[in-house]
């Protein structure tokens, strides 16, 4: 019998090449679908315990308990933001087709820039410095909705295989991990608990902030305070940064339109409540579920939105969250190693 070519170590390593290339190029085949693959995580975390309750108390066939929470989540997330981005469109349109609404505004805060700061070309300077980003981005951002369906119809195909093996997919995952145990309860904890404060917790700031800034439009008369409400919703994912992108410019309409007092207590209630309800809301939730530093959220927003597009406000913070988890526990993971070799180097 002839002698093997290759060493069994040779072997080992050849095969770990060959893996690796083949997930090179999975990887790169997928990249179109990667906020599917992310969106199946985030789904799975927010719905896990919900799956367990209705299998494990209410005697549910799996399946039968995968497509409710399926159907379930399909009414309270994604119809909603088909909703949103349908009236977006439409508003979108109704500009397009109407521009002379936007040129009114332009000059008549350039007016007021002018006639109160001595800049009467204020809001020309300013559109001409970030047209060329915000063009950017708006390309991003719709050619991540023209992808939108694709990634929804994968990650509830892959969701639905998850909830009826749970089991199966929480012990590989366990198995494949380079943590032991307690690490791995623990990395599961903080990345429900981040899922938890940036879905549930920043949703429920987005809403109450958005309510709070259409009422204060319909109070002081800025016309589409519901549309404007939504804007600001979308736009408080963006800690304290959002809503005043909103307000702040409607303020100065009004105050151009010769509108003083309104257009004061527009600024007003906007950084008298509308602000003042994120630090609140935020320190409530980082108290009860889990707590995700503004700079994080600001910083994946940039990163989410060229990557995932419109959900890239929800992704992009959620994936730096998860990034800095996992720098977190290999840090756990190397402090551990480093006492047992010195406890090791100690009994010699």
């Amino acid at each position: 019998m002839n002698n093997p070519v290759f060493s069994q170590k040779e072997r080992n390593v050849i095969i770990l090449l060959i893996v690796l290339a083949l997930g090179g190029i999975l990887l790169y085949a997928t990249r179109g679908i990667f906020g599917a693959f992310l969106g199946t995580l985030v789904m799975y975390t927010l719905f896990r315990t919900l799956n367990i309750f209705f299998i494990e108390k209410w005697r549910w066939p799996r399946p039968l308990s995968a497509v409710v929470i399926i159907i379930v989540s399909i009414f309270i997330i994604v119809l909603p933001f088909v909703g949103i981005g349908s009236m977006l469109v439409r508003k979108a349109i109704e500009l397009q087709e109407n521009p002379t609404w936007i040129k009114q505004v332009i000059n008549a805060i350039n007016q007021f820039a002018g006639d109160k700061l001595g800049k009467p070309d204020l809001l020309q300077e300013q559109l001409e410095s970030s047209a060329a980003y915000f063009g950017k981005l708006l390309t991003a951002v719709l050619g991540g909705a023209a992808n939108i369906f694709l990634e929804i119809t994968v990650m509830y195909f892959i969701l639905y295989f998850l909830f009826v093996n749970y089991r199966g997919f929480e012990s590989g995952i366990l198995y494949y991990l380079p943590f032991d145990e307690e690490q791995a309860v623990s990395f599961g904890s903080e990345l429900k608990n981040i899922t938890y404060s940036n879905i549930v917790g920043q949703t429920i700031i987005a809403i109450v902030q958005g309510g709070c800034l259409a009422i204060g439009f319909w109070i002081f008369g800025v016309s589409d305070a519901l549309f404007w409400g939504v804007i600001c919703a979308i736009l408080s994912f963006i800690p304290l940064l959002g809503p005043p992108l909103i307000f702040v410019p409607a303020a100065l309409i009004l105050l151009s339109q010769g509108q003083t007092w309104q257009g004061l207590g527009l600024i007003i209630w906007g950084f008298g409540l509308v602000i003042n309800i994120d630090n609140v809301l935020r320190f409530m939730i980082n108290k009860k579920i889990g707590n995700i530093h503004p700079l994080i959220t600001v910083i994946g927003v940039i990163i989410g939105l060229p990557l995932f597009g419109l959900i890239g406000l929800v992704y992009g913070p959620l994936l730096l969250a998860y990034f800095l988890i996992a720098v977190k526990i290999y840090k756990a993971n190397k402090r551990l190693s480093l006492q047992k070799e010195q406890l090791g180097e100690k009994k010699v």
